[in-house]
């Protein structure tokens, strides 16, 4: 072992969010959280992207907390993030002042890998990250949104990587977020990167095309220095290739990573029960669709896409909106398909497919993207369907941040004596309306669940009145095998789960 290969693991992320519409409870996590920290990953990534969220908007938990609560379960594991740039974990560009905020709250609670890139790769949008990641002193691991279509080439991605260096990157990442890198493009622009650049380079590839495992065995070859692999009970189809297995086909050799085969499997035993919990949530994919090379939706948008097709009665439109997103890909300038330009590019697609005319209704997302609001397209809009968004009026040529007022202090004004502290108003400035009711419930105290807790408590006695009356007295303690649930999205209790997760 003279060169070992270092490992990033996203089962605490990535591997959930791809495979389990983000779902996966902290809960969940932390009993094999002490069995990870012993493993000896380069980094695990376990916070940003979709979690931030989806923590307030569906399991009701603080998103600072899970940093915390698992930092103290692994305090010898870099924890990694992934930032959104200036869109930070949301869906549009955030003031600097609010971006800086995050950041530093970020670091303090225990991240110290922050995973920087910008959904358009306009390095404009990612340079304040990078400038506050910087001077708190964590690691700037900057990255290249691969992906494929005429303004691409290995060119393209070695410059721009040259730019995040001159900006200050302490490492590449190379984040194939669809699966569309292949085995021997992969060599090529890791042996580019490694030729031109002092820094170390990672590979992030997706399983859905069925080629990530071979693209990061190419890579070991062009010698780059850390993939990114999922615990083997989270891994493939739209999520990543097994941990254990790249640890295994490289034992014995110059690239050895010396992790423990025994342990990884003993963590992957426990994720495979844990996921049962989330079945309903799973994406409906089970093997390898390599189609994913033409219309391009990266592993979490897939999962999320099935997703929200059902809850809309339109699953069957699945195939449709599929063939639809790279016609509407092309005709927005070819953007990377990650957040949030998946989700513009992937609305707009399911809004042509089914109101079966197409543009009909354009979201003021996709205007604003037109604008320019979100950065630069990689190549020219297609007029005619700028005139539809936004007539005869020029987009912006500059930093769209640059046009967005300081937030911070608004936010303060706004969520009032809600907030108990400053992650609070950074949570209400990035997601208010996801925040606020979050905020007023836990304001209620429980989480608000004491009216309803007293309300199955009222019936389980009215149960036993009525069981003493008629004479049949229980002949041990009463036990509910439900607990309650609430949806956040509705605003109130909806129904009962049972021990399993279902709802009732």
């Amino acid at each position: 072992m003279t060169n070992p290969l270092k490992i990033c693991d996203l089962m605490l992320r990535d591997g959930h969010q791809s495979l389990l519409a983000t779902r996966m409870r902290t809960d969940d996590m932390l009993p094999i959280a002490g069995k990870i920290d012993q493993v000896g990953f380069w980094a695990v990534e376990m916070w940003g992207g979709a979690t931030f969220d989806s923590a307030m908007r569906f399991l009701d938990e603080n998103p600072w907390d899970r940093i915390r609560r698992r930092k103290a379960l692994m305090p010898n594991t870099p924890f990694l993030m992934l930032l959104r740039g200036q869109n930070v974990v949301g869906y549009k560009h955030y003031p600097d002042d609010v971006l800086e905020r995050f950041v530093v709250h970020a670091h303090d609670n225990g991240i110290e890998v922050f995973r920087i890139f910008d959904a358009l790769n306009d390095v404009r949008n990612m340079r304040k990250a990078m400038e506050v990641v910087k001077r708190v002193g964590a690691h700037v691991h900057a990255s290249i949104c691969y992906t494929t279509g005429p303004p691409y080439s290995i060119g393209y991605f070695v410059d721009m990587a040259r730019r995040l260096v001159d900006m200050g990157a302490d490492s590449i990442c190379i984040k194939d977020m669809a699966g569309l890198i292949t085995p021997y493009a992969a060599y090529e622009l890791v042996r580019r990167l490694k030729q031109d650049l002092d820094l170390p380079i990672l590979l992030h590839s997706h399983a859905t095309s069925g080629m990530s495992t071979t693209a990061l065995l190419k890579a070991v070859e062009a010698d780059v220095d850390i993939v990114d692999t999922t615990i083997s009970s989270l891994s493939l189809t739209t999520s990543h290739s097994p941990t254990e297995s790249i640890v295994a086909m490289l034992r014995g050799t110059e690239r050895d990573t010396g992790l423990n085969l025994d342990l990884l499997a003993e963590i992957s035993g426990y994720f495979a029960q844990v996921r049962r919990k989330y079945a309903r949530f799973e994406s409906g994919m089970f093997g390898v669709d390599v189609r994913v090379l033409q219309y391009q939706i990266p592993g979490g948008m897939l999962s999320n896409l099935v997703s929200q097709l059902r809850g809309q009665n339109a699953e069957d439109k699945y195939e449709e909106v599929l063939a639809e997103v790279p016609r509407v890909r092309a005709e927005l300038g070819y953007p990377p398909l990650v957040t949030p330009s998946s989700q513009l590019v992937g609305t707009q697609a399911t809004l042509n497919v089914v109101l079966g005319e197409r543009y009909k209704i354009i979201p003021e997302e996709v205007r604003q993207y037109i604008r320019g609001y979100y950065g630069r397209p990689p190549a020219p809009i297609d007029p005619e369907v700028k005139r539809l968004a936004i007539g005869d009026e020029e987009p912006i040529d500059c930093r769209p941040a640059d046009l967005i007022p300081l937030g911070m202090v608004q936010a303060r004004e706004e969520i009032g004596d809600l907030a108990r502290d400053e992650e609070d108003v950074i949570s209400y400035a990035l997601f208010p309306q996801v925040a606020r009711p979050f905020l007023e419930r836990r304001a209620r105290g429980g989480d608000g669940k004491e009216p309803v807790v007293a309300a199955i408590a009222g019936l389980l006695l009215k149960r036993l009145a009525d069981q003493a009356v008629a004479g049949a007295a229980p002949a041990g303690p009463v036990i509910s095998p439900w607990k309650v649930a609430w949806r956040p999205g509705a605003g109130r209790w909806t129904g009962l789960i049972d021990g399993a997760g279902g709802m009732r």
